[in-house]
């Protein structure tokens, strides 16, 4: 079976596939009324949450059964992306979602994790270890909450009272992705900056 030998290879794969199946539900019902369709967006969130849960579930089983392989290192983060990504894009241009969630907020996040990305690929290859940081880990665990917060407003009818606190929650877990996705950024910047200069040294 090769790669797909171990189950948090194959929970990775059908966590890519989750994202894709969110994705096609975006593309289809995206631009129809939110209040006309709530089961789909019920079933977008619960989809959205079990497939950004189970990333805990992977890796945990990779450690505990010494199952961590190159394919897991690269397609585990990528699928995390991808989902949280492709999730902010839509959500950046639907009329129901983007005023919670602005398009420049979005190329902010991209812009950091490219950076991110980009000097991870540097530091390894002139032989230093670039690992994610506890700062990187709380921007994740946060943007997903952001995403889970679009999804879970329009996935139930809510009364008004909710519905406010529910905006509310979702504007706040919004601006402090952009807080902590531009934190983690400078953060693994002066990491990089560091440990190049321990190299030089």
């Amino acid at each position: 079976m090769g790669v797909f030998e171990h189950w948090p290879n194959r929970i990775t794969a059908v966590r890519f596939g989750g994202a894709l199946v969110l994705f096609a539900m975006f593309a289809i019902y995206g631009k129809a009324d939110p209040a006309t369709i709530r089961h789909i967006w019920c079933t977008a969130f619960w989809l959205f949450t079990i497939t950004a849960a189970t990333d805990f579930l992977d890796g945990y089983l990779a450690r505990q059964g010494n199952q961590v392989t190159a394919f897991g290192r690269i397609a585990d983060p990528f699928v995390d992306k991808v989902l949280i990504l492709g999730s902010m894009v839509f959500l950046a241009v639907l009329e129901w979602s983007q005023g919670y969630l602005p398009a420049w907020i979005v190329v902010v996040i991209l812009a950091r994790e490219f950076l991110v990305t980009g000097i991870r690929g540097y530091v390894e290859k002139v032989g230093g270890e670039f690992p994610a940081d506890g700062l990187g880990k709380i921007k994740m665990i946060v943007q997903c909450i952001a995403v889970g917060a679009l999804l879970w407003i329009e996935a139930y009818d809510w009364p008004a009272g909710w519905l406010v606190f529910w905006s509310w929650v979702a504007h706040i877990f919004v601006w402090a992705t952009l807080v902590t996705t531009v934190g983690s950024g400078v953060s693994y910047v002066s990491k990089t900056s560091r440990i190049l200069g321990e190299a030089r040294g």
